[in-house]
Formats: structure tokens, C-alpha cells, sequence
């Protein structure tokens, strides 16, 4: 047995200041390593967005956000695509011609504006003064719309309509088609919007 007796208020001041330290080092490395994580500013910067599609149907539409932006993904059916043939002479910019580095990638200037024919990317922000246009997917003569109406999307704010490609029609208010993001396929069913290295 020892001849020295245990010092009790020495061993609790030596337990709580190890047990203040541990609390004190955690609360200092909490917010060290919370700075890994992408802020919400980042994330509105442009953060890419993964988006699984398997659920879309032909005719249907989703709605994601990207950028702070509502982004359209419209699984097309084949009357669709058949229709951007009949709309050609009735646009303003057809193939995507007008500032393309702005509002189509390369790989998207094409009749459809898409990778995919089927598959339609695209912000659903207006190009005239950012109103966020309506679907009119219903062909035919409709209020608002020519009695010839092959379906695509309408601008309730000043009456710009958009073929189902995103392109404007002529002698409308907005100038350009609807912007196509940087986008690519990860998978047949899964979308990344906002990166396009692959594409």
C-alpha cells in the first residue's frame, strides 16, 4: 500500500479539465470541418444537380432547380418530335443560330435541341423579361394560341410561345429561344444538370 493518500479535489479538477478540453476541441473543430462542405452560396453558384428521370413518362414533364432556376425535363412522345418538322418556318430562330455559346451547347443544336431527341433539357425562364412560361403540350386551337398550335409552351406575361424544343416564334416579344443548361447522362436514366464534360 502506498503511504501517500489520493488527493481527491486534485483528481476532480484534472478529470473536468480534461472533459472542458474534449467539449472546448469539439467546439472548435465543428465549424473547421463544416467549411468542407459546400456552402449555399456554392450551391447556388452552380453546384451540378443529379437528377434520376427512370419515373418520367412519355408527354410529362419535371421541374428541377438549378442555380437558383427552374429547369425542364420533358420526356417527348414521337407526335412531339414530329411536330418541330411542321414549326420550322414559323420561328424566329430555328437551328439555335443566335447566341449559341449563351443559350445552346453544341451538342444541342440540333432540331430537337437536345442529346436525345426524346429527352428535352431546358430553363424554364423566359428570354424577354423572365417569366417562367406555361405548358401547352395540348395541340390545337386554344385561347392565347393560333388555332394551328402543335403544343410547346406559352409566356402568360406578354403571349411569347415556344415550340416543344424551347425555340420562339416570330414577331414575338422574346428574343431568343429558351436557354439549354450544360447537362449529360450519367446513365439512360440518370441526368447531371449543370455539367456537360462528357456530353
Amino acid at each position: 500500500m502506498s503511504d501517500n493518500p489520493v488527493d481527491t479535489n486534485k483528481r476532480t479538477w484534472l478529470i473536468a479539465s480534461t472533459c472542458a478540453g474534449a467539449v472546448g476541441g469539439l467546439a472548435v473543430a465543428t465549424p473547421f470541418v463544416s467549411t468542407f462542405q459546400p456552402s449555399e452560396k456554392a450551391k447556388a453558384a452552380g453546384a451540378a444537380v443529379e437528377v434520376d428521370i427512370s419515373a418520367l413518362k412519355p408527354g410529362e414533364k419535371m421541374t428541377v432547380e438549378w442555380r437558383g432556376k427552374p429547369v425542364w425535363i420533358v420526356k417527348r412522345t414521337p407526335e412531339q418530335l414530329e411536330s418541330l418538322n411542321k414549326t420550322e418556318s414559323q420561328l424566329a430562330d430555328p437551328k439555335s443560330e443566335r447566341k449559341p455559346s449563351e443559350f445552346t451547347p453544341a451538342y444541342a443544336r440540333n432540331q430537337a435541341r437536345s442529346i436525345k431527341p426524346e429527352i428535352f433539357v431546358a430553363v424554364g425562364i423566359c428570354t424577354h423579361l423572365g417569366c417562367s412560361p406555361s405548358d401547352k403540350f395540348q395541340p390545337g386551337a386554344q385561347p392565347s394560341l393560333p388555332d394551328d398550335w402543335n403544343g410547346g409552351f406559352l409566356c402568360p406575361c406578354h403571349g411569347s410561345t415556344f415550340d416543344i424544343a424551347g425555340r420562339v416564334f416570330k414577331n414575338k416579344p422574346a428574343p431568343d429561344n429558351l436557354e439549354v443548361p450544360p447537362h449529360m447522362y450519367l446513365s439512360d436514366t440518370k441526368l447531371l444538370i449543370g455539367e456537360d464534360k462528357k456530353a
